[in-house]
């Protein structure tokens, strides 16, 4: 039994591997695609021409445009795409393991680290957005400047969490899965795997969530120090 579809190599050459991990990264992407297109193929505004496709995924959007609005108490729009792929594309990757053969690629460290790298890279891309450079950046060296190294070890580790928190829970869902499948194949199998599946989709919205969590925590952390100065301006004044 392959704990994780990075052992499973499909073809090498040199260096390279061709493994389980990236053929099946592209199957999520490509069914992704597929999907995307057969929606918007045909949009439609009144709800009465509306197809179930479009239906469907007005309902994910708003879903998970409500979630970031909770989640952060800030407008949702201009975190929905970056937050929604990933909700998306960790369920879907998820979703695919029920088909005879296939592993979701969040099952692979790799995979993780990738996706909480980009988390890594989007919190100060929207902090510095919404405050600038300078109010940004200053926070690393607050309360005062040999916070710096801490400060740094801080945002890594909780990189490094998030990343092997949805390796750990993707991973043993499937061991799982796959173990109580061979013991009982006649009992549980439509059980076990809509208990696989329900789990996927929750560490798809687990991860999205903490994403938008750590994203919005850094914006409140400078809005409120831009506030404060704003008030002790007003205060001199």
């Amino acid at each position: 039994m392959e704990i994780t579809p990075d052992h499973i190599i499909y073809w090498q050459s040199g260096f390279f591997k061709l493994n389980a991990t990236l053929v099946f990264s592209w199957v999520t992407m490509l069914v992704l695609v597929m999907i995307s297109a057969l929606v918007t193929r045909q949009l439609s505004v009144g709800p009465d021409r509306m197809s179930r496709w479009q239906h469907g995924l007005e309902i994910i959007v708003t879903t998970i445009r409500d979630q970031i609005s909770d989640a952060s108490r800030q407008d949702a729009r201009p975190f929905l795409p970056f937050i929604g792929t990933l909700f998306l594309f960790i369920a879907t990757a998820n979703i695919i393991e029920i088909i005879p053969g296939m592993m979701s690629p969040a099952a692979s460290l790799s995979t993780t680290i990738a996706l909480a790298l980009c988390v890594f890279v989007a919190v100060p891309l929207f902090g510095i957005k919404s405050q600038g450079w300078g109010h940004y950046l200053q926070h690393y060296i607050e309360p005062m400047p040999v916070m710096l190294p801490f400060n740094i070890i801080s945002e890594l580790s909780r990189t490094i969490a998030l990343a092997i928190r949805l390796f750990g829970n993707v991973m043993s869902t499937s061991l799982l899965v796959a173990i109580l499948l061979s013991i009982v194949p006649l009992l549980f199998p439509v059980v076990m795997e809509a208990f696989g599946l329900l789990v996927g989709v929750i560490q798809a919205y687990v991860f999205a969530i903490l994403s938008m969590v750590y994203i919005a925590s850094g914006m409140r952390l400078q809005q409120a120090k831009v506030e404060d100065e704003v008030e002790v301006d007003n205060g001199q004044a």
